[in-house]
């Protein structure tokens, strides 16, 4: 009987460690491995002369409690080394609500983006529920704001088009609205914080849309997947997915965390679109 109650102990106790392990790890090892991740994306309309264009995309910071100031000082170094094209940033710079404090603390350091065709920024939930308000003072301030916008992008005597939808929860935006001065035949590129932006009614065409807001689950279990994914289109998980109008949708893991701070089998990323013409 002590036998079995000692071999009972020593299993229950290496069980037990194995867990702590297990929620050390995905606590506070894997949350702060920041992979910066190469994708090719074809892109229909997308015009000879942008094929390897380069997009790196910053998604999700979630800057404040457990998610220090340093890890995105070293993001924005590492990005501004990348070889690229454009910078795009897709929103939740800031992790708490109803608060200043975060977002005057990690502006400063995002408006050191940089990159040849420019930096173009658009806000996410998060940015919001902490203040509307002053979170589009820094998007206009650091002169990334691309909300509610769209820009043309030029090389070599091609166009296209770069546009901003912003957050669909708490700022949505009409797509038709947005594009409606976009000529039909040019490619157009949309950031949208949520990917379910692309699945709202509209008529018009969108070639790429750039998203974050997902974390890419930030558990994925194998043979499983992800359990939890904060969007209406459970296909919407991160990578290059397809919305059932026909869209490319790309979706970031990106930096940060929600509701759990917890990563497992899903690395937080820094992304480089490389575009070609599909």
């Amino acid at each position: 009987m002590k036998l079995l109650s000692r071999r009972r102990f020593m299993r229950l106790a290496g069980g037990m460690g194995l867990l702590g392990l297990l929620a050390s790890y995905t606590l506070f090892i894997e949350r702060y491995i920041v992979l910066t991740n190469t994708y090719r994306i074809p892109v229909p309309n997308l015009p000879k002369a942008f094929s390897g264009f380069r997009i790196v995309q910053v998604a999700d910071p979630h800057f404040g409690f457990l998610m220090p100031l340093g890890i995105i000082r070293d993001v924005v170094s590492r990005v501004n080394r990348l070889s690229k094209d454009i910078v795009v940033c897709t929103g939740d710079y800031v992790h708490m609500r109803n608060t200043t404090t975060e977002i005057d603390s990690v502006w400063p350091v995002l408006s050191e983006l940089s990159a040849p065709g420019g930096v173009y920024s658009v806000l996410g939930n998060h940015d919001h529920w902490a203040d509307t308000n002053r979170s589009r003072y820094w998007l206009r301030e650091s002169g990334q704001d691309v909300e509610r916008k769209v820009v043309p992008l030029q090389r070599e005597g091609s166009r296209i088009w770069l546009a901003g939808a912003g957050d669909q929860w708490e700022d949505p935006v009409s797509l038709d609205h947005l594009l409606k001065d976009v000529p039909q035949s040019d490619c157009r590129i949309v950031l949208a914080h949520n990917p379910d932006t692309a699945d709202t009614e509209c008529s018009v065409r969108v070639d790429l849309m750039i998203s974050g807001h997902t974390h890419g689950g930030q558990v994925k279990i194998p043979f499983i997947g992800t359990p939890i994914l904060p969007v209406k289109n459970k296909n919407y998980s991160s990578g290059l997915k397809r919305s059932p109008k026909g869209s490319h949708v790309y979706i970031s893991r990106g930096i940060g965390w929600a509701v759990l701070p917890v990563r497992f089998n899903c690395y937080p990323e820094i992304s480089v679109l490389e575009l070609f013409p599909a």
